[in-house]
């Protein structure tokens, strides 16, 4: 059998999936993108052919996506991560129904992808200008409240008072906030929840500009976090449908288009 392999070299995560002929994950592994990116690459992806037992000879196609595809000599073929995110949202919404509007939260920047009637991207906004509304964001506030980045959602279901407001849209300032509504008594919980909303308005304010329509699917390390799915659904005034593994729908739709590229050219060889 062969198989297919999407490698989203992330600014912070590096997402890999292996898919076989017919679609199917034979596996996916996550870990730090790191100083080392193609060391930290080729490790995950050697370490998760040898967990399944799958033979590096029988990989047959890669598509490399991300922050670093360039620089992946391995892959056949790269693409960028808007329309990899797309085949992959795409694919993990089947279940709820057509994808329209996609909600993208990486390590250093935040995306929102319209998609027409048949799937494919309409248009597209992103905020990288600046971590503030990003998982680098929730990790300097987790590591500010000495707790695990895990337990933000926990903490922002716990909240009991109204969520405190952040005003300051640059990490920088905002870290500052934090510390001090920290030093002023305020309570943790009501703090994260207003971390949460300050983030939620953010990508409120960037789908707006796009014009959000259902199904609207979350995904990224951040949709695994419950307080902020929360908040979105919030300020967005509509369901948020999360995928069970959100960290890899970019590297998902890169294994799809791998499976694609490689059966289309074995099609045009045959021909």
């Amino acid at each position: 059998m062969s198989y297919f392999a999407g490698i989203d070299i992330g600014s912070t995560t590096i997402k890999i999936v292996v898919a076989d002929e017919r679609e199917r994950v034979a596996g996916h592994i996550c870990c730090p993108t790191g100083s080392h990116f193609h060391k930290n690459t080729m490790a995950a992806f050697t370490g998760l052919l040898e967990e399944k037992g799958i033979s590096r000879q029988d990989v047959a196609y890669i598509v490399s996506t991300g922050y670093g595809r360039k620089l992946f000599k391995e892959a056949d073929e790269s693409i960028s991560e808007i329309t990899a995110n797309a085949i992959g949202a795409r694919k993990l919404g089947e279940q709820h129904g057509a994808v329209k509007t996609i909600i993208n939260i990486g390590g250093q920047d935040l995306k929102v992808i319209r998609l027409d009637e048949d799937g494919h991207v309409e248009n597209f906004a992103m905020n990288d200008k600046c971590a503030a509304g990003t998982g680098r964001f929730l990790e300097m506030t987790a590591r500010n409240l000495e707790i695990d980045v895990e337990d933000l959602g926990a903490c922002h279901m716990r909240a009991q008072g109204t969520p405190l407001t952040i005003n300051s849209t640059c990490t920088v300032f905002a870290e500052s906030e934090i510390i001090s509504l920290l030093a002023n008594g305020h309570g943790q919980d009501e703090l994260i929840a207003g971390i949460h909303f300050s983030i939620a308005r953010r990508v409120a304010r960037l789908a707006k500009r796009l014009g959000v329509q259902d199904m609207v699917l979350f995904d990224g390390g951040p949709a695994l976090n419950q307080g902020l799915v929360k908040a979105l659904e919030t300020e967005l005034m509509r369901r948020v449908v999360v995928p069970e593994a959100p960290q890899i729908t970019t590297a998902l739709g890169a294994a799809l288009l791998a499976v694609e590229a490689f059966q289309y050219n074995g099609a045009a060889v045959n021909g």
